[in-house]
C-alpha cells in the first residue's frame, strides 16, 4: 500500500478516448498509478496498451479475464491497485487538472464509508446529466427515462437528475453520484466488499452509492473535480448496453425494497423500466444522444 491515490479504468472496445483518458489520469501529480483493466480491446489496442505499459511504471495492466462486466473489472483493478486512495475513471473520461486532489479533499474528516463523485461535464463544458442525482426510485427511474417527469409540469418533483440545479459552491452531499469519476478510501471501498458483481454493466455506482448509507457514510458531491465525460463512444451495441442497464435498475430495486408491497412493486415495474431503457437507442437515431 502507499498514500498515493490509484486510478482505476476498466476498458471494453472502448475506442479513440481511452489514450487520452489514461494520459489525463497520468498528469494528475498525485496519482502513483494507473490500473487499465482490459476487458476486451481490439488488436491494434491491445499491443499500443501493452507498449504504452511497458514504457510506462506508473501504468499497470490487468488482462486475460475476458469481458467479466465493469463492476468485477473493476473489483480486480482495485485489488491490484496500492494506493490508499482508489479513483474510478470511466475510459472516455478525462480528468481535469487538480481533479484527484478535490476529490480527496472531498472525502477528508468524512465518516466511512463515504464517496465522492465528481462534476461530469460534457465537451461544451455543461454539467452532464446523470452527474448528481436524487433518490433513485423505481417511480422516478420510469418517470424520467421515459423524459416525462421533464416534459409533464406535476411531475417535475420525480426528475432525479440535478444538473439544471445551480452548480454548488462547496462540496455538498447528494444522494447518488456518477460513476463516470468518483474516490473512495481503499478501506472504505473494501469494508463495503468493492462493487456488487451482480451488475454485469451500469448500476453498480447507484448500487454502491446505497450501500454507502445504508453503513451510515456519506455520498458527496465535489464541484471542483472538473471531468470531461465523451459517452457514447464504445463500440459495443448500444441496445445491449441499454438493456443491461435497465436489466441492472430493476436488479437495484428488488434488492432494496423492504417490505412485500415494495418488492410486489419492483418485480412489477421492472419490466416497464427495462422497456424504457431499450427503447432509448431508437429514440437517439432519431433525434441523437442526450447530453
Amino acid at each position: 500500500m502507499n498514500a498515493g491515490a490509484s486510478v482505476v479504468l476498466v476498458a471494453y472496445m472502448t475506442g479513440d478516448s481511452l489514450f487520452p483518458s489514461i494520459d489525463s489520469a497520468l498528469a494528475q501529480p498525485e496519482v502513483a498509478e494507473v490500473v487499465v483493466v482490459d476487458n476486451g480491446s481490439t488488436p491494434e489496442d491491445a499491443a499500443r496498451l501493452a507498449a504504452q505499459a511497458s514504457a510506462t511504471p506508473r501504468l499497470r495492466l490487468v488482462t486475460g479475464q475476458g469481458n467479466v462486466g465493469f463492476a468485477r473489472g473493476a473489483n480486480l483493478g482495485a485489488g491490484a491497485a496500492g494506493g490508499d486512495l482508489l479513483v474510478f475513471l470511466n475510459p472516455d473520461a478525462f480528468l481535469g487538472p487538480g481533479g484527484v486532489t478535490a476529490l480527496a479533499e472531498a472525502l477528508a474528516g468524512r465518516p466511512s464509508p463515504s464517496l465522492a463523485g465528481a462534476r461530469i461535464l460534457n465537451s461544451d463544458g455543461t454539467e452532464q446529466r446523470g452527474g448528481r442525482r436524487g433518490e433513485v426510485t423505481p417511480l422516478s427511474t420510469l418517470l424520467s427515462l421515459s423524459t416525462l417527469a421533464r416534459r409533464v409540469p406535476g411531475l417535475r418533483r420525480f426528475e432525479v437528475h440535478l444538473e439544471d440545479e445551480p452548480t454548488p459552491g462547496q462540496v455538498i452531499e447528494a444522494p447518488t453520484v456518477s460513476g463516470a469519476c468518483f474516490a473512495m478510501r481503499r478501506a472504505d471501498f473494501e469494508a463495503l466488499g468493492g462493487f456488487d458483481e451482480g451488475y454485469f454493466l451500469h448500476v453498480e455506482d447507484i448500487d454502491l452509492c446505497w450501500r454507502v448509507r445504508q453503513a451510515g457514510g456519506q455520498v458527496v458531491f465535489q464541484p471542483a473535480a472538473e471531468v470531461i465525460h465523451v459517452g457514447h463512444t464504445s463500440r459495443a451495441n448500444p441496445l445491449r448496453v441499454e438493456y443491461a442497464k435497465g436489466c441492472g435498475l430493476a436488479r437495484f430495486f428488488r434488492k432494496r425494497a423492504r417490505t412485500p408491497a415494495g418488492v410486489a412493486a419492483a418485480w412489477a415495474l421492472g419490466p416497464f423500466i427495462v422497456a424504457a431503457a431499450v427503447v432509448r437507442p431508437v429514440l437517439w437515431r432519431l433525434s441523437g444522444p442526450p447530453a
